[in-house]
Formats: C-alpha cells, structure tokens, sequence
C-alpha cells in the first residue's frame, strides 16, 4: 500500500455514512442479538476464543451481520478476507483459496473468508467453495438476508453453523442513536446536536428493527438542519424526521424469506379468528407488493382448510373474492381482500373435512382399502349385470327423510369413520342432522 492508497482509505473512513462508521469494533459495543451472542452463549465464546467454524449468519439488513464479521476480523489471529458475492466470481475465490494454501502451509495461519450476500452465488459457485470448507483451506463465514435453508446449498449447511439474526428492538435502536449523537470519534458527537425525545421514539419506530435506516434518517436530519441562532444547537425534532423519512420503510421481499414468513401469519392470524392480525399481515403484503391473485388463493384455501362446513359461504365469499381481484386489479381489490380475509377470519371454524381427506388418503397409501362393494358398482355398461355390478343397492329417495341404512364404504374399511362434524357454526347442524337420521 502507497502513500496515497493510505490517504484514499483515510478519506473513505472520514467521509463514509454514518451507519458504516459507527459499526462496531469489538464486542462491548456490539448491540442486539443477545440470545446467541449474550455472554456464555456459544457463538459469543467462540469469538472470545477465536475458535470460529464455519458459520452462516441470516437476518434482515441492519441487524449487525456485516458489523458481526468485522468484530471477528479484529479478534482473530487469522487472515480474514472479505469479499461480496454479487462483484466477485469464481476467479477471486481462486485467488483466496491460493493465498489460504500457502498461508496454512508456510505459517500455519488459518484464513477466514467473509462472503457477504452468499446467496447471490449460484449452485456452481457454492459448490466451488465446499471442498475448501470441507478440508479445512478456509473458514468461511456467509452473510445472507435470505433463509440459508432455501438458498445455500445443503452441502455447505451442513458444514457449517446457522445463526439467525432478530430485527433490533426499538431498545436497541434506541442505544445506537444514543452512541451516534454522542461519539465524539465514529459519530456525531462534535456537532451540538439536540435530539428531541420524541424524534428519537420515532426513530426506533420507524426502523423496524433496521439500525441502518433510523442512522441514515438521523444523518440525513442533521446535515440538512441550520444550527439554532440562540442555543447554538442542531435541534432534530420529529417534525424534521418524518420530513427526512417520509414514508416508514417496511422489510417485504416478495420473492425471498418474509413472503413466506408474512404468508405464513397471515394464515394462521385468521386460523386463529384474529382479523386484526390478519388486516396487519395483509396490509404488510400490499405494502411489500405482493401478488393479490396469491394472497386471494391463500384466502380460498383458509376457507375451506379452516372453515369448511361450520361455515360453507366462507369459500363462496373467499372464490369470488377471487374472481373479483383479478377482474378489478390493484389498488381497490385491497378492500375485497380485506373483507374476504376479515370474513374467514370471523366464520366459525372446522378442519374436520381437511382431516378427513388426510386420513382417507392415509388410508389409501397404507392399508388395504378392499374393493368397491358389489351393490354401489354402476351396472349400466354392457355386461355389468351379468356382473351383479349394482345388485343390492338401494335408493335413498325412496325412504323417509331421503335416507336408508347400507353399507357404502369397502368390506375392509366398513368401521372407518372420516368425517367428524365439529359443533361449531353450521356444522354443529349438520352433526345433528347426520345424528337424526342414522341414529
């Protein structure tokens, strides 16, 4: 490195973000994440011993994942190399697997290799990775915003070890805008700043767990905010905040993790007769963009899983719904998801029909299900009589209340009971008419 690479870096490090130069160097100033890095917890010894394996390190952005690769570059006695997977290719990877040779064979020195974006690497690259990992060439630590488990090949899972970050809670926000105001060094301590009170809540608010964005929204407020004549002061007050933010960001990847994880709430907050949760949830995937036609399609099939018959209009309303958000398009076929979502919720549920189909199908794969009986076989085919197909079977109409005792299902399932009305809503009726005319 010349004499002006060195001053290039000085330049970068004073003039770079504030989020990128409060990051922290070791781990008294790591915030967040205590449940695998509070003191005692494994991954917390592991860089104290600087004894890192393998490691996968997933969860939104602004968690502390690039910043918890850093501390891990401070503390160990190994050469640690950072690189991003979205600039960089199989040839850099050469590169620092020939470098890591020579370095484990001349000096005994381990490399650890920091992959940021790991999962922008496609199956080809990642497997280019795993015989190093595997012989123990490298360490390599991969960074991902995606759940590792959909996105890194298993082979490279396998070998290493997951740790999934939190969003920061509004406490943890809360401290890191207290350091950035404050620190004198990394922050924006020289410059008088006056945050007010409520400002800050609003920041941890909007942050949604994303320490990055409530540091460029601070960052962004004092940089264009005239210092008060009288006090001398940057006062940052709410109102110039939520002129800096204008709208709060909310963390949706249609295509990745949160799509399933929102999808996946959204159900069970109207399994679970929550419309509250489920308004949430929807408005989350409105927001993110999500596909109407799929989130109609998981109302249709809440309907009929959740609902069934304690309720038969819920797939009546959940289908044209359906219908109706494909015919009228975005932004109104938000309400109709919404009435649709809000009246599954509400309906009375039973999954009795869901089970029963599961346990019928159970049935089909794993015992023997015996033949159609001789007597419900259709005889109307030529030769079907001379069969005995139909022999026997009689007609329900022909009986008071349209109903007569026979045997229906195959000799060997003849005791099986599938369907089992709940007591709930409209199929608490049908239980009690099914108790009626059977007995």
């Amino acid at each position: 490195m010349d004499l002006f690479d060195i001053q290039r870096q000085k330049s970068l490090k004073q003039n770079a973000p504030l989020a990128e130069r409060l990051k922290p160097r070791k781990m008294e100033e790591f915030v967040g994440q205590e449940h695998i890095l509070g003191p005692g917890k494994l991954l917390f010894r592991a860089i104290k011993a600087d004894r890192i394996t393998s490691l996968i390190l997933y969860g939104p952005p602004g968690t502390g994942k690039t910043s918890l690769a850093k501390i891990i570059a401070n503390t160990t006695k190994s050469n640690f190399v950072q690189l991003n997977a979205v600039t960089c290719g199989v040839k850099e990877i050469r590169e620092v697997v020939l470098e890591a040779k020579n370095n484990l064979g001349m000096y005994n020195k381990k490399t650890i290799l920091f992959l940021d974006e790991i999962h922008r690497f496609n199956k080809a690259q990642q497997d280019g990775l795993l015989p190093y990992v595997e012989n123990g060439t490298i360490v390599l630590i991969g960074a991902t915003t995606e759940n590792p488990y959909f996105e890194v090949n298993r082979a490279l899972i396998s070998r290493s070890m997951v740790f999934e970050l939190n969003p920061l809670t509004p406490e943890h926000i809360g401290r890191i805008i207290d350091r950035a105001v404050s620190d004198k060094e990394q922050g924006l301590g020289n410059l008088n700043i006056q945050l007010h009170q409520d400002g800050k809540d609003f920041l941890c608010s909007m942050a949604n767990g994303d320490a990055r964005k409530a540091l460029n929204a601070l960052e962004l407020a004092v940089l264009t905010t005239d210092r008060n004549e009288s006090t001398g002061k940057i006062e940052i007050t709410l109102q110039v905040l939520e002129e800096c933010v204008q709208k709060k960001a909310v963390n949706y990847d249609k295509d990745g993790d949160n799509h399933y994880d929102t999808a996946s709430a959204f159900i069970k907050s109207i399994r679970g007769s929550d419309a509250d949760a489920a308004l949430h949830y929807l408005a989350r995937m409105i927001h993110g963009g999500e596909d109407p036609v799929f989130i109609a399609r998981r109302i249709v099939i809440a309907a009929s899983e959740d609902v069934g018959n304690a309720d038969p209009m819920a797939i009546v309303v959940a289908n044209n719904a359906a219908q109706a958000v494909q015919f009228i398009g975005m932004p109104e076929a938000r309400i109709i998801l919404a009435q649709a979502a809000v009246y599954v919720a509400c309906a009375p549920k039973s999954n009795a029909s869901y089970i029963g189909i599961d346990e019928a199908l159970n049935d089909i794969n794993n015992v023997d299900i015996g033949t159609v009986p001789m007597h419900l076989r259709d005889k109307h085919y030529s030769g079907a009589q001379d069969l005995q197909h139909g022999d026997g079977y009689i007609y329900p109409h022909d009986y008071k209340n349209h109903y007569v005792k026979q045997q229906y299902l195959p000799d060997t399932l003849k005791e099986r009971t599938y369907y089992r009305p709940s007591d709930n809503g409209y199929e608490a009726k049908i239980k009690q008419w099914l108790k009626k005319i059977k007995g």
